[in-house]
């Protein structure tokens, strides 16, 4: 098991969950075996019109075990979000088009996502990108070298106390 887990509770068509997005896949590469992460989704639908749309996308991947290439490819088409690109990338991935299609419709994707959401408040946050590692949020600036620097102090701390 990964000594740090880092979650994110984000939105695919928050701008700054889209810079973050660069940053994370950065610390991964750096950090390898030592990072678990994990994705909840936190569609603001008051302000990201698509970013419910984009979720479903995702947790509709998922059940063809393509969740983390399409979070990529969500992420790395951001300016493009439409139902009509979901299929697109979709097809990119090469998923069974009348599965993914049938998946996006179902209420139980939705209420997965619903349940993250109702997460994320029950935690206090209410904004996008919101971490937490090992359990506790992040209050510290997100760019790339103070959340790696925190992760590394962590890691250190975990290798002292053996």
């Amino acid at each position: 098991m990964a000594p740090l887990v880092l979650v994110e509770y984000g939105d695919y068509q928050c701008d700054q969950c889209g810079d973050a997005y660069g940053m994370i896949k950065k610390i991964q590469d750096d950090l390898g075996e030592q990072l678990k992460f994990v994705f909840r989704n936190l569609p603001m639908t008051t302000v990201h019109p698509d970013a419910l749309s984009a979720a479903l996308a995702a947790e509709a991947a998922a059940l063809q075990c393509k969740f983390w290439p399409m979070h990529d490819l969500l992420f790395e088409n951001q300016k493009e979000l439409s139902d009509n690109h979901f299929e697109k990338l979709a097809n990119r991935l090469n998923l069974d088009m009348n599965l993914f299609d049938a998946a996006v419709k179902k209420t139980k994707l939705k209420k997965r996502i619903e349940k993250e959401v109702e997460g994320a408040i029950r935690s206090g946050v209410n904004g996008t990108p919101t971490f937490f590692v090992n359990g506790s949020r992040y209050q510290g600036d997100w760019s790339f070298a103070p959340l790696f620097n925190y992760l590394e102090n962590i890691l250190s701390e975990e290798r002292m106390s053996y």
